[in-house]
């Protein structure tokens, strides 16, 4: 299973998906989803933040889903809390760190959907999909508070 998206696995995250932009998902393309998969699951996680900060998480996102297109959800797809306790993207922004932050978007099949509502936070969302995962995929992104784009 696969998830890419406008910038390569690695690279700076374009503004226009940061708080310096218009603040929007990119889209993101998947492909690979496995047969016995009832539902995705996604996550967009600050890997440099203590603890974890989540950005945008979705769940029981079909799995015919191929692309999760700029600045929506997915039909079916349930959007769970964010940090701050918050539905919706919340991208990058680097006004509030020094240099280079490091961020993953995490793709996880399970063979279950998820009865959660959609007031469920990150921690219930990784219990529930305990022993359900069968595939997963990252894409991994940066975002470098010194960059000229950001100034």
């Amino acid at each position: 299973m696969t998830i890419k998206s406008v910038f390569d696995h690695a690279t700076e995250i374009p503004k226009i998906y940061t708080c310096f932009g218009p603040n929007v998902n990119p889209p993101l393309f998947i492909d690979g989803v496995p047969e016995e998969a009832k539902s995705l699951v996604l996550m967009f996680e600050d890997l440099n933040s203590a603890p974890l900060w989540t950005h945008w998480m979705l769940f029981n996102i079909p799995v015919t889903t191929t692309e999760i297109k700029e600045g929506s959800v997915p039909e079916g797809a349930v959007e769970g809390l964010a940090n701050n306790h918050t539905h919706g993207y919340e991208g990058p922004c680097p006004k509030y760190f020094e240099g280079i932050h490091h961020y993953r978007y995490r793709l996880f099949a399970l063979d279950t959907e998820l009865d959660l509502p959609a007031a469920t936070e990150r921690e219930v969302v990784e219990q529930q999909m305990e022993g359900h995962v069968v595939a997963k995929a990252d894409l991994e992104g940066i975002c470098n508070s010194n960059s000229p784009m950001f100034k």
